[in-house]
Formats: structure tokens, C-alpha cells, sequence
């Protein structure tokens, strides 16, 4: 008997329907998989057969034909484990054909035939729904992915028995139903706050200026200056994420695995922090079958790289593309992947090997020669995408011990937010979300500058040795404090105090 399955499979950001085959047919007992599948696909046999038998059904003792189609895609996870037991089952006329229409089945089985959650039900959600697809069997843990996508009903299953009796009417299971509003506006909330930060003036001034406008940063300071907690803090000064945004960041959560099984819906910004060990394809992504590393975990969020000298300097030099993309295309024999990875880049650097070069209490022992090599370690290319280079130096016990407290995250992102509005406004028919996000054309179109503005940058490469590109940084950030102030024209100030900004540029010794 030949029996057809609705199944998925995601690639990237992307699914692919797929139709599970299955075909009995008399002969010796045998059980193959055809269709370009993945060793985990292929190891389902014998979890299938088990999970079959010890559900109370009899596996058929024939010959068992899987096909995968269409058979030029890769097909890979655990996910086509149940349409797969599903279809056997139909094919023993255990479930009815016509049953199985307009349903789409995902879930790895258990041997005793319970069913695990998998990765990328969300997107599979979606592809579901556009394909025409009225009911979803996922795994219980799952469901609340799949119930964030409306126009279909998720059904929630822990057993394969728990499907069987359904399909066949003798058993009721309901659709998981979802309040998507509550679920966003409460988990919208941040543990940490601005006004937490004591002292470092200026290097709030320029988180604010980052955040308005996009803008990639690198703090250079002391240990225990603050930078981490500067950083930590920067997503909450950032525009809340509309829920577009929030659905798009939990796409690529839940193809990570990354998905936390309380939360739902990634509502707040993602903050990554990896280690400085971190490979090239876990910062970026990769793998066989390539999946999102750190840079498209931190999707419309914030990377920090603390300690960015002790990253390697091939996992530092796979940053360049993304920057400037904000996509990272990771390319395979056998598939090729596209994620996505606009991101705000935070790193933080020591101006030397010991820490303490330039620092008003503690004394350097580092040569010129040593700290030279110490900050050449990142490259002029990767300095020409971070727009703002921020000192941060040692803060003093008074500034500490002061009671008052300074501005609060929500006074600080109304600000923020309103210049975000101005950007909106500015773009809303060019696809940029901000000022860091302008081509070369838009860069010509929205900041143009006086004379003396002229004469300053002029100045500034003359002495610097600034780069085309980060002349356009200065441009970009230079708009972006406008914004700030409201000023529909650049003034020389704000070209000024965007020039101020490239302490790596002039350099430090």
C-alpha cells in the first residue's frame, strides 16, 4: 500500500515542505530510506520500529519503502521521525488516508513511543500556513511555537498512540490557543537599568549616540572601568522590538535550539557574549548542515566581544562581511544557508597587555613596542566598520560613592526613541532601519555638510589617516547626534564630536 505524509524541512532560515512516501510491498522483511537523507534520518529505522512496537502496533513484515521528496534536498534532524511512523501506520490501514490531509507531522520519537521536542518548529509553522496546511501534530514542549502562528491549529501530542486515536476519532485533543498580545507585552522587560552605571559621562553620551543611530562600538578602558556593564546595559536604552522583529529573532532561536522552553517569544533584544575562544564557525555559523552562530543569535540585538585582542584573528577578519551585510551566507557541498545578522557590535579592549596604559593610578608596565602589537592585533579594516572608539577610564571613589543616580534606561530611550522616529521617517521607503544601515548614495543624500564641516573632516584625514569608509562612518554618526538634537542639518558640532570618536584612528601612543 502507498500512503503520502506532510512533512518539513528546515535549511537556513528557510523550510521546504517535504512529502514522507511510504510504500509496503510484499517481499522479505526490509525498511530503507531513500530521498537524501542525513545520518539522523537514516538512524530512524530502528527508533521508528520500536517506538511502533512498544506502542502497542505491530510493525509490518514486509518490505517498508521511505522516500523523501523531492529527493535533491538534504533531509536532516529527528523531526521526520513521527510522519514517518505515521504513514507506516496508515499504510497498515491503522489510519485512515483521507485523515492525514491538511496535516503536517514533526517530532522525534522515543523508544517507548513518547514524543521530543525538535529544533525550527516556528519556521515550519509558517511554511505550513502558507502551503495551505489547516493542522500541525508537533511535540507538547513545541506547541507554543507553533500556536504563535495564526490562521492554524497546533496540536500538542506526547505519544504516538496520542495521534493514532485521534486521526481515528477516538480521542480529543485541542488545539493549543494563545494570548500572542499578553505573551509579548509580558515578557518586554529588562532586569538591568542605566542609571545602575556611576560616573562614565561620556561614555553613556556615546552609548546614547550607538544606540540611536545603530552603531558598532568599541570601549577601550582599564579592568573595572565598567565596560561590561556598560554593555550589558546598552539593549535597554535600545527601541523596544516590534513584534515583527520579536517573531523573526525567535525563528532563529528555535532553529538554534536555543529556544528557552518558559519563553515563548524572544520579546527583549538578545545580548550574546561569547567567549574569546570561540571558533570562526561559532561566531558566524556553519557546520555540515549549516547553523546560526553567535553574530545571528545576536540578530537585532547587541555581540559583545570582551577582551577583543584575545579573539582569534580569522574569527575577528569573518565579522567583516556581516557588518557591512547584515546577512552571513555559509556555503556547503551539499546545501547552501543564508541567516541573518544585523547586529549592534559592542567589543571592549584593554589600551595594553597589562591594562593599565594611560591610567591615573595604576602604573603601565608594558613597552611601546608591546602595547604596538597588543592593539594592532585588531586590523584597520575591522576599525573602519565600528563607528564609535569610546574611552572609559578608571572611575573615582567619589563618583562611586554618590548617592544621586543618573538618568534611567526609559529616560534615556525616549530620546533614543525619537530619534529612531526621525530615521523611520527618513527611510521608510528604502528598507534601512537607522543611520548605520546608509549606502553610499543615502550617505550623499542625508549628510551633507558646510564648508567648515568640509574643512574639519579634511583636517581629520590629513592627521589621522583616515579611510573612505570611515570618513562615512563620521558622516553616519555625525547625523545620527542631529537626530539627537532634533536639527534637520548637520552642524560642524556634531561633525566635531563625531571625529572625537576614533581614539584608535589617532592612536594611543
Amino acid at each position: 500500500m502507498f500512503v503520502k505524509v506532510n512533512g518539513m524541512s528546515v535549511i537556513g532560515m528557510d523550510s521546504y515542505p517535504v512529502s514522507v512516501e511510504v510504500d509496503t510491498s510484499q517481499g522479505l522483511p526490509q525498511f530503507a530510506t531513500v530521498g537524501l537523507p542525513d545520518a539522523s534520518v537514516k538512524e530512524s529505522r530502528d527508533r521508528i520500529k520500536a517506538a511502533i512496537k512498544n506502542s502497542g502496533y505491530r510493525f509490518p513484515r514486509s518490505h517498508v519503502t521511505i522516500n523523501l521528496a523531492p529527493a535533491d534536498i538534504k533531509k536532516e534532524g529527528t523531526g521526520f521521525d513521527l510522519p514517518i511512523a505515521v504513514g507506516i501506520l496508515a499504510a497498515e490501514e491503522l489510519i485512515k488516508e483521507e485523515n492525514l490531509r491538511d496535516c503536517l507531522f514533526i517530532g522525534e520519537l522515543s523508544l517507548d513511543g513518547s514524543i521530543k521536542g525538535v529544533n525550527g518548529v516556528l519556521p515550519a509553522a509558517f511554511k505550513a500556513r502558507e502551503t495551505g496546511i489547516k493542522s500541525i501534530f508537533v511535540p507538547e514542549e513545541n506547541a507554543a511555537e507553533a500556536a504563535m502562528v495564526e490562521g492554524i491549529n497546533a496540536m500538542p501530542v506526547q505519544t504516538l498512540p496520542d495521534v493514532v486515536e485521534f486521526l481515528e476519532g477516538r480521542k480529543e485533543i485541542n488545539p493549543l490557543a494563545l494570548d500572542i498580545n499578553k505573551i509579548f507585552q509580558k515578557t518586554n522587560k529588562y532586569d538591568l537599568d542605566f542609571n545602575e552605571i556611576k560616573g562614565q559621562k561620556q561614555a553613556k553620551r556615546a552609548l546614547e549616540i550607538a544606540a540611536a543611530g545603530g552603531h558598532n562600538v568599541l570601549m577601550l578602558g582599564p579592568p573595572g572601568s565598567g565596560k561590561s556593564m556598560l554593555a550589558k546595559r546598552l539593549p535597554t536604552i535600545l527601541p523596544d522590538l516590534s513584534f515583527d522583529e520579536a517573531i523573526e529573532v525567535t525563528k532563529v532561536f528555535s532553529i538554534a535550539g536555543f529556544l528557552n522552553k518558559d519563553e515563548t517569544l524572544m520579546a527583549v533584544r538578545p545580548f550574546r557574549a561569547p567567549h574569546h575562544t570561540i571558533s570562526d564557525a561559532g561566531l558566524v555559523g556553519g557546520g555540515q548542515t549549516p547553523r546560526p552562530g553567535e553574530i545571528s543569535l545576536a540578530h537585532l540585538g547587541v555581540l559583545f566581544l570582551d577582551e577583543l585582542p584575545e579573539f582569534k584573528k580569522n574569527v575577528l577578519e569573518a565579522l567583516r562581511q556581516p557588518l557591512e551585510d547584515g546577512t552571513i551566507t555559509i556555503t556547503r557541498s551539499s546545501v547552501t544557508a543564508s541567516f541573518p545578522a544585523k547586529f549592534m557590535l559592542v567589543a571592549a579592549m584593554n589600551p595594553c597587555p597589562c591594562g593599565y596604559f594611560g591610567d591615573r593610578v595604576h602604573t603601565c608596565r608594558c613597552t611601546p613596542q608591546q602595547i604596538r602589537h597588543y592593539q594592532s592585533k585588531i586590523s584597520g579594516p575591522l576599525l573602519d566598520r565600528i563607528d564609535l572608539h569610546i574611552e572609559v577610564p578608571s572611575v573615582k571613589y567619589r563618583a562611586l560613592s554618590e548617592k544621586e543616580t543618573g538618568e534611567s534606561s526609559a529616560a534615556v530611550k525616549e530620546r533614543v526613541n525619537k530619534a529612531r522616529d526621525l530615521q523611520n521617517k527618513r527611510f521608510e521607503s528604502n528598507g534601512v532601519l537607522c543611520n548605520a544601515r546608509m549606502t553610499e548614495k543615502q550617505i550623499q543624500a542625508f549628510c551633507r555638510i558646510d564648508e567648515e564641516a568640509h574643512k574639519l573632516i579634511e583636517m581629520a584625514i590629513e592627521k589621522l589617516g583616515l579611510s573612505a569608509r570611515a570618513v562615512n562612518r563620521i558622516l553616519k554618526v555625525s547625523r545620527t547626534i542631529a537626530d539627537l538634537e532634533n536639527d534637520a542639518s548637520i552642524k560642524t558640532s556634531h561633525v566635531a564630536e563625531a571625529i572625537q570618536y576614533r581614539s584608535l584612528d589617532r592612536g594611543l601612543i
